[in-house]
């Protein structure tokens, strides 16, 4: 165990309007990390598993979005967790490890003895109490959360190899062609401050290439195969954890827990399904619960806001979340969807594996239905005065 005068920061990257183009239309309205998953933010599962740090001194968010989006939200979460978060808006790109470093003096100013970097767009348990544990053990410059996938999905993320005796991370690359390893990258870390001094390192390199270099014409082709990166725009994964690794400064902590990428909308609800069954253990008192009798008959993991009003004669359930103020009507069934605010559901409408937006309304005995098995949802959306219905 540490000591208890160790500070703790936390710091989540959450994008900007211009990445996370894949979540659209559920992003045009609102930043995609304030999309609600289990009726919480998606950046709210994070940041409370963040409070659950032993010494947690203050939270980060950055990203790209104006900060007026975000300072509602942020005033309200420091409130209700009794952290101070703050959102940091970054200037223009600086890559996932240049954005970090573009804060260092901000991230330090409490002096902490070890820092989180989590991705906003991830949906897993967030073990970071244990992972905090095993980092100190390893002693490390830092930790990676990894988890076991099927070998055909693999590339699709950073995959890994690391000692099963030390779990020291031996080999690290990004999305590879060929099969590596069946581990892959989580997106959640933990680093000692001296984070900073490699990334510095990453930029002093870059600097000094360009100044010296003297293109030759190998290096003109290789030039206009390859980008340039500037100096100040550093990866965690390519620049830092690949060359890195097998030199005993990066570890890894297994899950053996859910973990998701929240990417399309056809991922935010599935995502949405795992937190409320999180929430049976975490926060049962998110779940609704009703026979049919005074209240509507509940089935499974459902949250609804307490400003929702729902019929007693409604069937809810499993994996439902409805929003705020949202409306649902006597005999309307709901499986496995997502209802956003001021949503009317009326008269035994049936709504099965979909995302109902803001303001929309759903006709008496109307049907919107996806099958369950399909990779795909139905999203029902109101422009002006007319409703589109997308296949996401």
């Amino acid at each position: 165990m540490g000591s208890t005068d160790e500070r703790v920061v936390a710091v989540i990257m959450v994008g900007g309007p211009t990445k996370g183009t894949r979540f659209r239309p559920l992003s045009l309205n609102i930043p995609k990390p304030l999309f609600p998953l289990a009726g919480q933010p998606m950046v709210h599962h994070p940041i409370s598993a963040c409070k659950k740090i032993p010494n947690l001194a203050q939270i980060f968010l950055i990203g790209f979005y104006d900060e007026r989006e975000f300072a509602l939200y942020v005033s309200s979460i420091s409130n209700e967790l009794r952290v101070p978060v703050r959102y940091l808006r970054e200037d223009k790109p600086h890559g996932s490890a240049g954005g970090l470093y573009n804060f260092r003096d901000l991230i330090m100013e409490d002096s902490p003895s070890h820092i989180f970097l989590l991705n906003c767009d991830v949906c897993c348990s967030f073990p970071l109490p244990e992972m905090l544990e095993s980092h100190r053990r390893y002693g490390g410059m830092g930790t990676i959360l990894v988890i076991k996938v099927s070998a055909e999905s693999a590339n699709q993320f950073g995959e890994l190899v690391a000692d099963p005796a030390t779990n020291e991370l031996l080999h690290y690359t990004e999305k590879p062609e060929t099969f590596v390893s069946d581990r892959i990258n989580c997106g959640v870390y933990i680093f000692t401050p001296d984070i900073f001094t490699a990334i510095q390192g990453v930029s002093t390199q870059r600097k000094d290439r360009a100044n010296l270099r003297r293109l030759s014409s190998f290096d003109a082709i290789d030039s206009a195969t390859s980008r340039n990166l500037p100096a100040d725009f550093v990866r965690l994964d390519q620049d830092i954890l690949s060359p890195l690794a097998g030199k005993k400064q990066f570890y890894t902590y297994e899950s053996m827990d859910f973990w998701e990428q929240i990417k399309t909308p056809g991922m935010s609800l599935k995502c949405s399904a795992l937190y409320l069954a999180q929430f049976r253990f975490t926060s049962p008192h998110l779940l609704a619960s009703g026979d049919g009798t005074k209240s509507a008959a509940i089935s499974g993991d459902v949250y609804i806001h307490p400003s929702a009003k729902v019929h007693p004669t409604a069937k809810i359930g499993p994996n439902v979340s409805i929003s705020a103020n949202a409306r649902i009507g006597a005999g309307a069934r709901l499986i496995s969807c997502i209802i956003l605010d001021d949503v009317e559901i009326k008269e035994n409408a049936v709504v099965i594996h979909a995302i109902v937006g803001w303001k929309s309304s759903i006709g008496r005995w109307s049907r919107v239905q996806l099958l369950p098995s399909s990779s795909n949802i139905a999203a029902v959306m109101k422009v002006g005065h007319f409703l589109q219905y997308h296949v996401a």
